[in-house]
């Protein structure tokens, strides 16, 4: 089995992946992944929807074919599916996109997951980032208060800026950076934060 990052949006499939999906007999994934990957699942794959991530234990994913390929948004080791038993094929991650368009080299970045779970965790490992001088790739969801990690960031005293990126890699995608003191507030449930002096 195979676990394949399809990218953080449109077009971002490697040549590995594309190889591995088109030669996969049964594919697992999210709506959202497997539309990323529509274009290369040849006719005659099963195709099964994952609703609920959490009952991937139970689907017995040991014992499907080896040509089975679990497809994962983005990277899957980056808040992905990469803790399954199985190879990881990379795919481009929302952390990489933002990255390149921010013209932020990687080097000076963190990684912060608070989507899906751990939001009080993701706001104080942001801060502590933060206060050590990295930058933060904060993964977040609606549900994250951003409202709180913002006023915690005044508190710091330093020149934060926040880059709010919105959809990356699809065609309505949206980057606003402001400063802490008036910053930008997420509209779209797909979104992320880069935080930090830079």
């Amino acid at each position: 089995m195979k676990i394949v990052g399809v990218g953080c949006g449109p077009g971002m499939l490697t040549e590995q992946a594309i190889r591995e999906i088109s030669r996969a007999s049964v594919i697992y994934g999210s709506d959202r992944a497997i539309d990323l990957a529509k274009s290369i699942i040849l006719p005659g794959c099963t195709v099964k929807t994952i609703d609920d991530f959490k009952k991937l234990d139970t689907l017995q994913l040991d014992i499907l074919p080896d040509n089975t390929v679990v497809l994962s948004t983005g990277d899957p080791m980056l808040a992905g599916l990469g803790y399954l038993a199985g190879d990881v094929v990379p795919g481009i991650s929302s952390f990489q996109l933002a990255a390149a368009r921010l013209k932020i080299p990687i080097s000076r970045m963190s990684v912060v997951v608070a989507h899906g779970r751990g939001h009080e965790k993701g706001r104080e490992d942001t801060l502590e980032e933060v206060r050590r001088g990295r930058i933060v790739f904060l993964l977040a969801d609606p549900k994250f208060d951003a409202r709180k990690l913002y006023a915690e960031l005044r508190e710091l005293s330093l020149p934060v800026r926040i880059a709010l990126c919105e959809n990356l890699g699809y065609p309505d995608e949206c980057i606003l950076i402001r400063d802490i003191q008036s910053p930008p507030w997420p509209t779209k449930a797909l979104y992320s934060l880069v935080i930090g002096v830079f």
